[in-house]
């Protein structure tokens, strides 16, 4: 018990002390130990890192969740640890409800069949929604996260530390100055008593082993807070792929959502012309006409090759042979009689006659399947 009261005296003291001085520093009647140029700046981009990874993360949240009351309650259900519920998305609404306006209208006939189709297709960019947003907040939001709530926190706690060592090795210097000062005046008044001698060189001794130890703490504690602060330089490197993960995620999710409105727009290029004339023309009722949006297709989306064109899959659908082809974007198949792609792997195509003017037949090895020209580069 009398261990105790004191440790906790001499905590108390410690604690006095540290407040003094800080309150000094303050008021400029006391000197402070500055940290190393290197230091300081490994603090600053530490702190740098922090206030950026928090906005990115911020404005990456609300791209990914744009309704703040959404934000709020999925917040609250990681806090306390339960199952978001799940709910439907903007596209995947809006598909349902175009669908089951279709059937009501009735798929025979041409708006309602339209309607349906126009629904499916914006299901499909909803469950690709739904894919993006997934994959972005385990590869990218997550790292994010983890860095502010571990290691920026453990860096904090460290440079807290490295502050209240800090603050001891200066009350130690002030203490061995205050030592001194005895010395000084005994000799200046010439009171140089042996008593006297003997009470200021215990107090000067006492005060120089304070002064070593804080000094050996303070700088071992710094040593710890550098390396710290320099596994930054890891963190911005592990960010970077993060980032990397985030733009393939969001290539994919763009690259399949225009896959669905081009085909999509074919579907409805193969209506009746009857309807498809209503794009120009107002009814006999003298009513608003019907307008079927189309997507202009560019020659760079068809091909994005320079050297080529439109003329290299031109001149390939009007000869027998067969060209090798680089593949420009991840594709998966549809179904079985189309064949998966992977980016940048080199297959051989050919034209089939009969087959739409954008797909070509694609061989890889013993796998054999149609394969979307938007997708191909030809090679020479």
């Amino acid at each position: 018990m009398d261990f105790n009261v004191k440790r906790l005296a001499a905590d108390a003291g410690t604690l006095f002390s540290r407040a003094v001085q800080f309150t000094e520093e303050k008021l400029g009647q006391a000197e402070k130990t500055e940290l190393d140029a290197h230091l300081e700046n490994l603090l600053c981009r530490a702190e740098c890192t922090k206030q950026n990874t928090e906005r990115i993360m911020k404005q990456t949240e609300v791209l990914l969740q744009p309704n703040p009351n959404v934000r709020i309650e999925e917040f609250l259900y990681e806090k306390l640890e339960k199952k978001v519920p799940t709910r439907m998305n903007n596209h995947e609404v809006l598909g349902q409800s175009m669908i089951e306006s279709g059937s009501e209208f009735g798929p025979g006939t041409a708006y309602g069949n339209a309607l349906i189709k126009c629904g499916e297709t914006e299901k499909q960019i909803g469950g690709a929604e739904r894919e993006f947003i997934q994959s972005s907040a385990i590869n990218f939001l997550t790292p994010f996260r983890n860095f502010l709530e571990g290691d920026f926190k453990t860096i904090l706690k460290e440079r807290k530390l490295l502050q209240v060592k800090r603050l001891d090795l200066d009350a130690a210097k002030t203490r061995l100055k205050k030592a001194r000062v005895p010395d000084a005046r005994a000799v200046v008044s010439g009171l140089f008593t042996v008593p006297l001698v003997s009470k200021c060189a215990r107090a000067r001794k006492h005060a120089e082993q304070d002064l070593r130890m804080t000094q050996s703490e303070f700088d071992r504690q710094a040593e710890i807070t550098r390396l710290l602060l320099e596994g930054v330089s890891s963190t911005h490197a592990h960010h970077l792929r993060c980032l990397t993960d985030f733009v393939e995620a969001q290539t994919t999710y763009y690259a399949q959502s225009y896959q669905y409105m081009v085909d999509l727009q074919k579907q409805l290029g193969s209506f009746p012309s009857t309807f498809s004339s209503n794009n120009n023309q107002s009814s006999s009722s003298g009513g608003a006409s019907i307008s079927v949006p189309t997507i202009p297709l560019s020659a760079s989306m068809l091909s994005p090759s320079p050297g080529l064109g439109l003329s290299g899959f031109h001149e390939l659908r009007n000869s027998s042979g067969s060209r090798k082809a680089r593949v420009l974007y991840d594709y998966d198949a549809a179904g079985s009689s189309e064949l998966s792609l992977l980016a940048d792997e080199v297959i051989m195509v050919s034209s089939v006659p009969g087959m739409d003017s954008d797909w070509l037949m694609g061989e890889r090895g013993t796998q054999k399947g149609k394969v979307p020209i938007t997708y191909l580069e030809l090679l020479n």
